[in-house]
Order: structure tokens, then C-alpha cells, then sequence
């Protein structure tokens, strides 16, 4: 009788655990997709992932790949214990508590909103990064999206302001600023110039911790860079956000308006964010997307230098990361990659 009763205690107990909201987003390896191939754009059409028109363009070989990370639970719609506590078993999951995706009162909508304007910025970024680095020239300024609730700057800026400055120093790319209050730290202000309707409007501007992580200094302002390019660039992605794949749009449009390839024909798999000025930035989810590499197929990884302590030591089998800090790092990378010299020295993430 007794047994009878825990064996049914147990039952209803696992049936909980399946049903119970969890606290937790779970991610996992999401979709790879070639910058030098081709994907369906919102009307569900195969066309190429980078477009090139007004300049020439050169025939590509190989795959240079972005990575995505797929994340089960939001807000509305939490995990259970059960898938929890199975992906706490498998090395390519994480379980990561639901607040560090979701800062308190950030709905889904939020977050796929702010992921768009983060993906079009990287994409504008992407282009920016790998003309400057073939040394076209080009005009930019950074214009504001939107002022995120409960930040410093939500009261101050407004859509479509267009900032000109910030403690003095004239302001051309997202990367500029973000420097700029960096170097002002936490804490402190930032004096900032903004052209609104024509007119010069100064604002003074605090400085506080990011509820993501607790620790980057921010003002509280999504914004662009509204780029003059000399030709035309058009990266077609539907339904991916975030800003991770920045560093691969480059090295594939200069795959593209280069001659030759530059990975050599080899598959070639990277991610990271990019600024204007070629430096590559931290990202969430490596390990996952390493896993996503290795699953695509890719042989080699550009991981963001910023990202090795995460990920030294859990490179999958069959995949040789390569750490960069800088585009012109990636550059050098493929370099060796196409031309099988010199590989060795590398670097990797090394577990210390």
C-alpha cells in the first residue's frame, strides 16, 4: 500500500515538474546561415543574403556563416522544470535565469523589437566596417530610434534626433558614442549635442549600469547609423535579430567587392558584433553557437577574443576556433585559412 502511494506521489510529482512554469530561458543552437549564399526574404523568395550593386563584384567560394542562438521562454510563455532540468544536462543548452534576457517589465514584443533595430544598426555597422577597412570613404551620423524605458536619456531624446556630440567630440557612428560613455563611466554624465527639427539642443545625460548584465555603462538610447555609402549594400535576413553577426557581414561583402576568396573555398563559421571602425564585440550564446558551427559543418570558428573565457575548453570536436579582436584580425585569419600557411600560430582560446 505504501509503495502504492509513492510510486503515485512520484507520478504526480514528474507530471508537475512537466507542466510548472520555470523561472529560466533555455538556449540552443539556432540556424547557420552562409553570408555568401542565398535565404527567402519575407515574401518567401530565395535571394542572396548580400547584394551588391553600383560597384564590381567578384565571384565568392566556401561559406563564411553566422550563427544564431535559438531561446526557448520569454515573459509570456515560460519553460517547465521538466525541459529545464534536461537541458542542464546536455553540453550545447543553457539555462540562464529568465531576467537576463528579460529585464524586469521587458515583454517579448520588447525584446523583439529592440533585436531589429539591433540587427539593422549591425547590419549598416557591417557595411560601414568593411568599406572602411578597403579604404572607400564614406558619410555617417547616428540617429536615435527610441529612448528605453526607465534610463536616463527616456525624458531627454526623442525619435529621429540626430546627435552631433558628446562631451565635445563630433559623433559619426554608434561605436563613437558608445566609447564616449565607456570612458565616462557609471555614475557620471555625458554632455550631449543633439540636432532636433533643425535646431542645436544640448542635454546633459547620466550614466548607469545596463540591467543585462549589471556592469556596461549606458545612457538608455537605441540609435542608428545613417550611412552615405558610394554604392549600394542590401543584406537580406528575415525574422533574425540581434546584432551578433556583424562581423560576418563584413568579411562577406569584401568577399564579395574583392577578387578571389577570401577563406580559400573553406567552410568558415564566425560570430561577433562589429563597430564602424573594424573592432568585434562580445556575444551571447558562444557555446551554443559553436555547436551550431560544428553542426552546419564549418571546420573553422572566429570567436570574439572578449568571449574565450566562456568558451575555452568547450569547443567541440572537429572545430579550430580562432580568436579576434578586430576585423583586420579576421582578415588575417582567413588569410591563413585559404592558403594553409601559417595556421598553427593561430590564436585560440585556451583553457588557462
Amino acid at each position: 500500500m505504501w509503495g502504492t502511494a509513492l510510486l503515485a506521489l512520484s507520478v504526480v510529482g514528474t507530471v508537475g515538474l512537466a507542466v510548472v512554469p520555470a523561472p529560466y530561458v533555455i538556449e540552443t543552437p539556432g540556424p547557420v546561415y552562409n553570408t555568401l549564399g542565398s535565404t527567402e526574404d519575407v515574401d518567401g523568395k530565395e535571394t542572396p543574403m548580400i547584394s551588391v550593386s553600383g560597384t564590381e563584384t567578384f565571384a565568392t567560394d566556401g561559406e563564411l556563416s553566422m550563427l544564431t542562438v535559438y531561446v526557448t521562454g520569454s515573459p509570456d510563455s515560460h519553460p517547465s522544470w521538466f525541459e529545464v532540468a534536461a537541458a542542464w544536462l546536455r553540453p550545447d543548452y543553457a539555462v540562464l535565469p529568465m531576467e537576463s534576457l528579460y529585464p524586469a517589465g521587458t515583454t517579448r514584443t520588447d525584446s523583439v523589437n529592440a533585436a531589429k533595430i539591433q540587427m539593422d544598426n549591425s547590419q549598416q555597422e557591417a557595411i560601414a566596417a568593411a568599406l572602411t577597412s578597403q579604404g572607400i570613404p564614406f558619410e555617417s551620423e547616428i540617429v536615435v530610434a527610441e529612448a528605453t524605458p526607465g534610463y536616463p536619456a527616456e525624458k531627454l531624446v526623442e525619435p529621429g534626433d540626430i546627435v552631433k556630440s558628446a562631451d565635445g567630440i563630433p559623433i559619426y557612428n554608434v561605436s563613437d558614442l558608445r566609447a564616449i560613455i565607456k570612458t565616462a563611466g557609471i555614475g557620471n554624465s555625458i554632455e550631449l549635442v543633439v540636432e532636433r527639427d533643425g535646431a542645436t539642443v544640448p542635454l546633459t545625460v547620466g550614466i548607469v549600469a545596463s540591467e543585462h548584465d549589471g556592469t556596461t555603462p549606458v545612457i538608455g538610447i537605441l540609435c542608428g547609423g545613417t550611412y552615405r555609402f558610394p554604392f549600394d549594400v542590401d543584406i537580406s535576413l528575415a525574422d533574425v535579430g540581434g546584432s551578433s553577426a556583424g562581423m560576418m557581414f563584413a568579411l562577406g561583402i569584401i568577399d564579395t567587392i574583392t577578387p578571389g576568396s577570401l577563406n580559400g573555398g573553406e567552410n568558415v563559421a564566425g560570430t561577433g558584433e562589429i563597430s564602424a571602425d573594424g573592432l568585434v564585440g562580445p556575444i551571447g550564446g558562444i557555446v551554443q553557437k559553436a555547436y551550431g558551427a560544428r553542426n552546419s559543418g564549418a571546420t573553422w570558428l572566429l570567436v570574439p577574443a572578449e568571449n574565450c573565457a566562456a568558451l575555452a575548453g568547450r569547443v567541440p570536436d572537429g572545430l579550430r576556433d580562432v580568436s579576434v579582436s578586430t576585423l583586420d584580425d579576421a582578415l588575417s585569419a582567413l588569410k591563413a585559412i585559404s592558403t594553409q600557411s601559417g595556421t598553427s600560430a593561430l590564436p585560440h582560446c585556451s583553457a588557462d
